[in-house]
């Protein structure tokens, strides 16, 4: 049987593999003339991690990636530190998987290495555009003119997915408020910055720091709260200006990172309330960001992708294409997926509080509860982050 996955990121080539791995025939069509990727990082917390072990991914990982100390959070003009979890060791111990940081160039190439061993055919250079129900079979239409018939077609094709248009209808994803910045610089501009994920929290705007590449780099986000927005691509140069009036006053490290970026790129954040289904027919579903667009507020939108890519193939490898397989893939996802997208968002207030009496009520409690009930504090993550896909029932 043949699966056609419409994009070719994280989540369609993680699908790729995965449904490969339980004996379709996929085949993945991409709009972009090579898959590749723009330099930029990823935070990969546990969950997306054992997601990426059930495909057989996790030395190559490994090889490139980093591994964080601690996960803080600071005060972003002062660097005085809220909280401090250490995560190297207690992740294993706690969840069975590290929490790592990869460049996305790198995860998009191991991928695409798999999804070519598998046998997994990639069509670059078109984009699905529509597709046809024909009774236990679909026709998918590309912008190229070919028609591609197959058993399933699955929308991996982002926050704007021409597929997920097609089964919903038109809606535009909803504006957050905020675009974000990225820079990637060389690790010795900042060598006393610790191997940990800091959130840098400020007035109506935060950053994250973190190493990649095996600790060569250093990845920073900034996101801003604006109405000043200039679109969604990834690789849309910013005015290095604009940069250093958001974050140049910081605490140290961050301008001496926005000070060496030869170039740094901006990009409006978008997402949209939780869909009301998935699937179409039984021949047609959506995945990652066609279906839930995650504000990068809680470090997910590559873990869901991969998470719901494995359940997805769980599901199919089980049950076979049919309705009543793809109902059960949209039932174990979408209730997670909306929750984890509640959290992301109200993340976005959290570390934005602009007055300095909402700042006192916020940080101040979690300082205290870091030094007072650290225990406490490691919890409130695990309902995310010890979810193993390879345990769940389908």
């Amino acid at each position: 049987m043949k699966i056609v996955i419409a994009g070719g990121g994280i989540g369609g080539l993680s699908a790729a593999i995965a449904l490969s791995k339980v004996g379709y025939e996929v085949e993945v069509v991409e709009r972009a003339a090579a898959l590749t990727e723009v330099g930029a990082g990823i935070q990969l917390s546990p969950n997306a991690v054992m997601g990426l072990t059930a495909l057989g991914l996790i030395d190559p990982i490994l090889a490139v990636s980093s591994r964080p100390e601690t996960l803080e959070m600071r005060i972003g003009r002062t660097g005085e530190k809220v909280f401090s979890i250490p995560i190297a060791r207690e992740s294993k111990q706690r969840y069975g998987a590290p929490y790592l940081h990869i460049h996305r160039a790198d995860l998009i190439e191991i991928l695409k290495r798999a999804a070519e061993f598998a046998g997994v055919k990639v069509r670059l250079g078109a984009r699905v555009s529509a597709y046809v129900l024909d009774g236990a079979s679909v026709r998918v239409g590309l912008d190229t003119g070919n028609i591609l018939p197959c058993d399933l077609l699955v929308g991996a094709d982002g926050v704007r997915s021409t597929v997920r248009q097609q089964m919903i209808g038109p809606e535009d994803p909803r504006y957050t408020g905020a675009v974000a910045w990225r820079i990637t610089v060389p690790a010795d501009v900042a060598p006393d910055l610790p191997q940990a994920a800091i959130v840098w929290a400020g007035p109506g705007r935060h950053a994250v720091t973190y190493r990649i590449r095996r600790g060569e780099l250093i990845n920073f986000v900034g996101v801003v709260e604006t109405e000043r927005w200039r679109g969604e691509s990834w690789d849309q140069p910013g005015d290095p200006a604009d940069l250093a009036h958001d974050f140049g006053d910081w605490a140290p490290p961050i301008p001496d990172l926005i000070a060496s970026a030869g170039t740094c790129f901006v990009w409006a954040l978008f997402d949209r309330d939780p869909l009301p289904r998935w699937c179409d027919g039984g021949r047609v579903t959506l995945l990652g960001d066609a279906c839930h667009p995650m504000p990068p507020f809680q470090a997910q939108g590559a873990a869901m992708a991969i998470e719901d890519a494995v359940i997805l193939a769980k599901c199919l490898g089980q049950h076979g294409v049919s309705e009543a397989s793809l109902a059960r893939y949209e039932g174990l996802r979408r209730p997670r997926t909306a929750r984890v997208q509640a959290s992301a968002r109200n993340n976005m207030g959290v570390f934005h509080r602009s007055n300095p009496l909402t700042q006192a009520a916020t940080y101040g409690p979690m300082k205290l509860a870091d030094r007072l009930f650290p225990a406490f504090v490691r919890t409130r993550q695990d309902w995310i982050y010890a979810y193993d896909v390879r345990k769940i029932a389908v």
